[in-house]
């Protein structure tokens, strides 16, 4: 995956957004006012996913291009090098698992509101 393709499948999630409130990088995804994903580079694309820390910690040791997050909390937040080591599904995953990691955390007015949204 190349960096529109990233950006373009996190855009496809109901109530993603995108936001630079660091400056021109990174690229922020949101959904509401909660990010999900962290866009950064171009050769090599890195990417910032949310993870549940059991799943962050089992993803860096079978990815080598999977690290902890780059200033982010490192037991909920995973760096993917994109460099193809890592297969499009896995990534897709990620990036799913990061969205909806976010998407439950939020109060349940504001996640009605985006499931809504898909209708």
């Amino acid at each position: 995956m190349n960096r529109e393709s990233i950006v373009s499948y996190c855009m496809d999630k109901r109530g993603a957004r995108e936001d630079y409130p660091f400056g021109p990088e990174p690229l922020v995804m949101k959904v509401g006012a909660k990010m999900f994903a962290l866009v950064s580079g171009s050769d090599p694309v890195h990417i910032s996913l949310k993870c549940d820390p059991d799943t962050a910690i089992m993803l860096r040791q079978e990815f080598e291009a999977v690290k902890p997050g780059y200033h982010l909390n490192k037991a909920h937040w995973n760096t993917v090098v994109v460099d193809g080591s890592v297969p499009e599904k896995d990534l897709c995953w990620m990036i799913d698992h990061s969205y909806a990691l976010v998407l439950k955390s939020m109060p349940k007015r504001e996640r009605l509101a985006f499931e809504e949204e898909a209708k």
